[in-house]
């Protein structure tokens, strides 16, 4: 500002008639001082004239109330347990009920519906099987702040209070160091007493014999004095087993031949020529072709509440009572009802895949049922919180959701050349690893 008001003042004097210059001593004195007081009240003028950027809205100074702007601009943000501890904390016991749950903890059912509305992009709460925790923390109101499910050290799922009464959900999954494995005996007995007796587990042993299931009558076509290997790799936490494993290689060896299984970098398993033990996934769970209503977004408006929040499945616009077929190969996991899910159906695709199907009008399928690609699992429909009918479809890979109109995921019965490259030195590696030359 000094270097303005300088620059102006000069071209003032400047401007001044020459005629001033001859006046009196006494009269230059006078005028000088009049001279002064108006060029100084000319100057004051010129600084204060505003002028086209001193009109910018970002230069005028007005009183700010800063929480309300602060509350207006920010989005609504959940609240911070107020403590480290859990006011009301439970060990799922066989029996128990979600509306049990939340009135134990003294929270109201209008919450629980709030909670289970989050819950509709992962449907955690249907998921819980005894043994796993369940903790609730509340306000000095008696308001639910956190809810976290604790399924294990590797899978919590959180949910978050919003200042305004809605939650988020978190899904904590950490991934942990994972160690190999062999187990290897001879059949004395049954398969699975022999496998138990050598150290795997009942579920363990239980994958085995479905990964083998097309191929070995695990009843009938064992003998005394038949060996097997399996590689098994275990996720740790902090030092611990999580009791999370999955199958990298096994042989069964019996009489004159060989029956194998491996695991390729795509998580499906092939025998060692390279010939899936599965059938093919089908790209979509329909018999015909339908409109994809919604797209797979994970930050998606949504039609009925108007929050961005995940759209974890492809939305196709299918009338009421439309066939829904298996895409693969699978065992049903879980057939249940929900509030804003409405009738939906999940189905386990070996260890690495998972679908599941919501707003349906009716299942047709059981838990535990066995199902083929191809088979018809459900009828369509618009139940639980939608905005007409039609069919949501996920497909899960290692528990995360995927676009399954554009994930990699198997559509063939073979390996390539290529990738029998890659795959046939895998396969040799974990054979040094199971003690097979």
């Amino acid at each position: 500002m000094g270097l303005k008001l300088h620059t102006r003042k000069s071209s003032f004097f400047k401007m001044l008639p020459l005629n001033f210059q001859v006046l009196s001593f006494s009269q230059k004195s006078n005028f000088h001082k009049k001279l002064i007081l108006g060029a100084g009240l000319m100057i004051g003028a010129a600084i204060l004239w505003p002028n086209q950027q001193e009109f910018s809205p970002q230069r005028i100074p007005i009183d700010l109330d800063i929480d309300t702007l602060v509350a207006q601009l920010t989005p609504s943000t959940p609240f911070e347990a107020s403590s480290s501890k859990p006011d009301y904390v439970k060990n799922i016991a066989s029996g128990d009920t979600l509306s049990g749950l939340f009135s134990e903890a003294g929270v109201d059912q209008n919450t629980m519906h709030h909670v289970l509305e989050a819950d509709l992009d992962v449907l955690a709460l249907d998921t819980m099987k005894p043994g796993n925790k369940i903790s609730f923390w509340l306000d000095d109101k008696g308001e639910l702040q956190k809810l976290e499910l604790y399924f294990s050290a590797a899978r919590q799922v959180v949910f978050s209070r919003f200042d305004n009464g809605d939650y988020k959900v978190d899904e904590i999954d950490i991934d942990g160091i994972w160690q190999n494995r062999t187990v290897a005996g001879d059949i004395q007995g049954s398969f699975y007493l022999s496998a138990k007796k050598a150290g795997l587990n009942a579920a363990e042993i239980q994958r085995v014999e479905s990964l083998l299931k097309e191929k070995l009558n695990f009843a009938r076509d064992l003998r005394a004095g038949d060996t097997f290997s399996v590689l098994m790799n275990d996720q740790f936490i902090d030092g611990n087993a999580t009791g999370t494993s999955e199958i990298l290689g096994l042989t069964i060896h019996r009489g004159q031949s060989d029956i194998n299984a491996y695991q390729n970098s795509d998580g499906n398993y092939y025998d060692d020529q390279g010939r899936s033990l599965s059938r093919a996934f089908q790209r979509t769970p329909l018999q015909a072709k339908y409109r994809i209503s919604s797209s797979f977004d994970r930050n998606r408006h949504h039609p009925v509440t108007g929050r961005v929040t995940h759209h974890n499945g492809t939305d196709f616009a299918t009338p009421i009572g439309t066939k829904i077929v298996a895409p693969g190969d699978g065992i049903v996991s879980l057939v249940t009802k929900h509030r804003f899910a409405g009738t939906y159906v999940v189905i386990e695709h070996g260890n690495k895949y998972r679908t599941r199907y919501l707003h349906l009008s009716k299942a047709l399928v059981h838990k535990g049922q066995r199902v083929s690609r191809g088979q018809v699992i459900a009828l369509s429909g618009n139940t639980g919180r939608v905005t007409g009918p039609h069919l949501h479809y996920e497909f899960h890979v290692n528990g995360r959701p995927v676009n399954p109109m554009k994930a990699n995921i198997p559509m063939a019965s073979k390996l390539s050349n290529k990738e029998m490259n890659e795959f046939q030195q895998l396969v040799r590696v974990r054979q040094m690893m199971m003690g097979m030359s």
